[in-house]
């Protein structure tokens, strides 16, 4: 577990092994979330980049009556 320390105006650093895992890059907009006793920050992707993101997936799968 990494930690970092909030600054005076209330900046973190994003350790750079994780930028690398996650692709993040300067300017990148991040949703902040506050969940239970933490905060999440969850990189926004252009639309473009999810495109085939669930290629492959089964979709065969048993529907209640009243579903479509």
């Amino acid at each position: 577990m990494l930690s970092v320390k909030v600054s005076p105006k209330f900046q973190v650093v994003i350790p750079k092994e994780i930028r690398e895992s996650l692709d993040v890059s300067p300017g990148q907009l991040m949703q902040v979330i506050a969940y239970e006793n933490r905060i999440e920050f969850i990189p926004e992707k252009d639309i473009s980049e999810l495109e085939g993101f669930l290629k492959g997936i089964n979709t065969t799968f048993e529907r209640d009556d009243d579903r479509i």
